[in-house]
């Protein structure tokens, strides 16, 4: 019998078992991650960026969260000397229109309490990156490179240093309630508990269901492709370049990146996976494709979106459209400077109505907590988002 059960080993379940063994010591924790290893999908396959906050509308969860998560995690890195660096990044109009949002960006920026964001036009914006193609810009100090397994890692040991227990290749199969009391059923073994929380990621809506019976969301898998820049052509980004977003779509474009290990990546593109962990075109898992062609909300998602979506695919199976994308920010690059790169799949919450959820999404039910949207920033708030589920928990408890 445990007082708590985590689902899910990303980096947002474990910032959650980290900060609930941090204030409360004496409750046992038991964190499930069905993988044979911890950080395996959104975690480990993001592009390993430190987010200022910038783009959020100014009190949403995200700006709540980002800012004060930011803080929270370079304070936690600090002390447990795990590397990140604070370089920068410049985000870049390429034409007229996009102005307004630039703007738009800037004031969220500064109403979100970042300091130092520097407006820069013309000329200005080569002065920070010497080959790129714009006419206006943003120059963001706070915004930085880290490994986000490295910082998962980290969380789990201090939570099992605490006294949390962690157990992988445990899939969770079913959530019963019984006497009150939850009991959580894996492949091999049924764990009780008070409280559940749910942070499975990917799979979040269908542990939620096991919890609630009926949730008006449903998670459309979105897999982001990134190209390597070659090392000799690599002189051409210093640090990161992003283009204005589109500010009715949830993704922020086609960016470059340095990362901290090494190596700059070009991406991603956003286009709807054929199974929820499929990072790869060849990946297909018939009932989960048919699950999200078939949901409501995405069909409406789709009729709105199409153009965007078809673009996105054809920039998937086109190297010379996807280079093209790239051009706009960096017209010296070509097909030739691109080698194949990773991918991620992003958990993309949709309600019923065709609404791609924006903010963070946390839902509270008798003996769960299911948090059900948490796409970026999720990892540079993670011990932000750990803190208020922490929050959350513990209150059951009083």
């Amino acid at each position: 019998m445990y007082d708590i059960i985590i689902v899910g080993g990303g980096i947002v379940g474990l910032a959650t078992a980290y900060e609930l063994k941090r204030k409360s010591p004496k409750k046992s924790v038991l964190l499930l991650e069905k993988e044979n290893a911890l950080a395996k999908h959104q975690t480990g396959n993001n592009s390993g960026v430190i987010h200022s906050g910038i783009y959020y509308k100014p009190g949403s969860l995200k700006a709540k969260n980002c800012i004060d998560g930011y803080n929270r995690l370079l304070a936690f890195c600090d002390t447990e000397g795990v590397p990140y660096e604070l370089c920068g990044k410049i985000i870049v109009a390429t034409n007229k229109s996009e102005l307004p949002t630039l703007q738009m960006i800037e004031e969220r920026g500064k109403q979100n309490g970042l300091k130092n964001l520097k407006r820069l036009v013309g000329d200005e914006v080569k002065e920070y990156e010497p080959y790129v193609n714009g006419i206006s810009g943003i120059h963001v100090p706070q915004t930085g490179i880290i490994d986000y397994t490295a910082v998962s890692l980290k969380y789990a040991e201090k939570f099992q240093e605490a006294g949390g227990e962690i157990r992988l290749n445990e899939k969770v199969e079913d959530i019963r309630e019984v006497s009150g009391k939850s009991e959580v059923v894996t492949q091999d073994a049924t764990y009780e508990s008070s409280l559940v929380i749910n942070c499975a990621g990917l799979y979040s809506d269908k542990i939620a269901k096991l919890t609630s019976g009926k949730i008006d969301l449903q998670i459309i898998p979105f897999r982001g492709e990134y190209y390597m820049i070659k090392p000799e052509k690599q002189y051409l980004v210093k640090n990161l370049i992003y283009p204005v977003p589109d500010p009715n779509f949830p993704f922020l474009g086609v960016h470059f990146t340095r990362m901290i290990n090494g190596g700059i990546e070009a991406g991603p593109n956003a286009v709807l996976a054929f199974k929820r962990e499929g990072y790869r075109k060849s990946l297909f898992n018939l009932v989960e494709l048919t699950e999200s062609l078939t949901y409501p909300g995405f069909l409406k998602v789709a009729s709105k979106y199409w153009k965007t979506g078809f673009g996105e695919m054809y920039r998937s199976f086109s190297k010379s459209a996807f280079t093209e994308a790239l051009q706009k920010l960096l017209p010296d690059i070509t097909e030739d400077d691109l080698t194949p790169g990773g991918a991620g799949v992003r958990a993309q919450a949709c309600d019923k109505n065709g609404g791609l959820i924006d903010d963070f999404l946390i839902l509270e039910e008798k003996n769960a907590i299911n948090v059900c949207n948490a796409p970026s920033p999720a990892a540079t708030s993670s011990l932000s988002i750990g803190d208020h589920v922490s929050e959350l928990a513990l209150q059951r408890f009083k």
